[in-house]
């Protein structure tokens, strides 16, 4: 986590806890990638816990380990009316095997355009962009990258089914990805015979147990544009913890598949999130 993530997420947690008016856990988590959602897979919810006319700020830091590789996320967030969500997010992916490091910033933007997750029978829905910029070009453009910037659009829909499952609410949630990265960006985008969009299905479904502990899990399906090494989807199981409005701790154990020719990438994740 960068210094100045680290000032506003421990600032945040010394705010009295008075993060809005929403339900808990009804913001989710916040994505390595900066927006609202799971661990790996937007949702349509806003984050942070703002209703009508009130603003929310978030600041996050998360860790992937698995076999060869340590990815590090921190960014932070700003909510307002329970509809926009703006984002920054900056990764860093450590190269534990092969020596080195990757980075990129990513700027997002999302809307809510109709429906609430809890209140209508229609599922909130939200159109979402990420503006992702890789800072270290030089080795994705050797394995065959074509730009070193790009941009995703998605678009998610969720909804919280009341006493659906031994009378726990279950949170299903499907997103749509129009996207030109290769590994999300970190290997940069599209190759020299495309560089077109391509549409990808996310997926999320998360049992709540109590108000403040969640269990889920998430699958995110990958494009394959890299000739040097197959790029393959991406799943992970996890459980969230909602302390209180201010403060949201989440692990998952992680399968990434194979990444840049290394097999079997699997290991864990953790993410602190603070939101006020």
């Amino acid at each position: 986590m960068n210094n100045l993530v680290m000032c506003v997420f421990f600032a945040l947690l010394a705010l009295p806890v008075q993060a809005g008016s929403r339900v808990l856990a009804t913001g989710g988590a916040t994505t390595i990638e900066g927006s609202a959602g799971g661990g790996i897979v937007p949702w349509a919810v806003i984050n942070g816990y703002g209703s009508d006319d009130e603003w929310s700020v978030q600041a996050f830091g998360s860790r992937v380990g698995v076999d060869d590789f340590t990815l590090h996320s921190a960014g932070v967030g700003l909510s307002f009316d329970n509809r926009w969500e703006l984002s920054y997010a900056r990764q860093q992916f450590k190269l534990d095997t092969i020596g080195g490091q990757l980075r990129q910033d990513i700027v997002g933007v999302k809307y809510r355009l109709a429906g609430q997750l809890l209140y209508t029978s229609l599922p909130q829905i939200s159109l979402g962009l990420q503006y992702k910029r890789h800072l270290d070009f030089e080795l994705p453009s050797l394995v065959g990258a074509h730009s070193r910037s790009g941009v995703d659009l998605y678009l998610a829909a969720s909804k919280v089914w009341l006493d659906a499952i031994a009378g726990r609410n279950l949170l299903l949630n499907g997103t749509i990805r129009a996207t030109q990265a290769n590994q999300t960006g970190l290997l940069g985008f599209g190759n020299a015979d495309q560089q077109r969009h391509q549409l990808m299905f996310e997926g999320s479904a998360a049992l709540l147990l109590t108000h403040h502990l969640a269990v889920g899990v998430e699958f995110r399906q990958k494009p394959n544009r890299l000739a040097f090494a197959d790029e393959q989807h991406w799943r992970d199981v996890f459980v969230a913890w909602f302390v209180n409005p201010n403060l949201s701790v989440t692990a998952a154990y992680v399968d990434l598949g194979d990444i840049a020719g290394l097999p079997s990438q699997q290991g864990w994740y953790l993410s602190l999130e603070g939101s006020w």
